[in-house]
């Protein structure tokens, strides 16, 4: 049997000590983190005129409103509408934030149609959709959403042709969509590209 060249040091085998001390020192690291927690975040998507009814004394923000609460204008039978994404902030600069929801069909296989839908809750009453980006009829299928600067972008898959398979589309657009003149005009112009 050979002998180590260095002899058995104290710190490596382990006493009923070892153990005590590092409960300790995890039980003190744990109560520190309990003591020392950071304040809350208070982030705020902002848009075009918040900065002024900010500064000018605003009081709490108005929740954003939940697809949950509002009829879709998509035609989906028997199946139930499916919203597949959904982003909210100040799109039309009042103040108040706007949801923007994907919306289409549930369906047990392929790839139904999205339609793309503005939210907004008035001062009284239940949140209702306001304007349609996106209807179901065109086809397509959005695959990534986001609201920032007041715009809504995505990108939407689409088909060529009626014959074109509907789990492989053939063309890629972006689309970007901002508040204008009191309506959603879209500002990225549609140019598909094959995929």
């Amino acid at each position: 049997m050979q002998h180590p060249a260095v002899p058995e040091l104290a710190h490596t085998t382990t006493r009923p000590i070892h153990w005590l001390a590092t409960a300790a020192a995890l039980a003190a690291v744990v109560a520190g983190s309990a003591v020392l927690q950071p304040d809350p975040a208070t982030a705020a998507q902002t848009g075009p005129g918040t900065h002024s009814r900010a500064a000018a004394g605003a009081t709490a923000p108005v929740p954003a409103p939940d697809p949950a609460d509002v009829t879709f204008p998509i035609a989906c039978g028997p199946v139930e509408p499916v919203v597949k994404k959904k982003a909210s902030g100040d799109l039309d600069g009042d103040g108040r934030p706007e949801t923007v929801a994907v919306v289409h069909c549930e369906a047990g296989s392929g790839t139904p149609p999205d339609g793309i839908y503005v939210i907004t809750r008035p001062k009284t009453g239940k949140p209702r959709v306001v304007a349609t980006l996106v209807d179901p009829k065109d086809r397509q299928n959005a695959t990534a959403l986001t609201l920032r600067d007041g715009a809504v972008t995505t990108t939407l898959l689409g088909y060529s042709a009626p014959d074109v398979p509907r789990c492989c589309p053939d063309q890629k657009d972006k689309a970007k969509w901002q508040w204008k003149d009191g309506t959603f005009k879209r500002t990225t112009p549609a140019g598909a590209r094959s995929v």
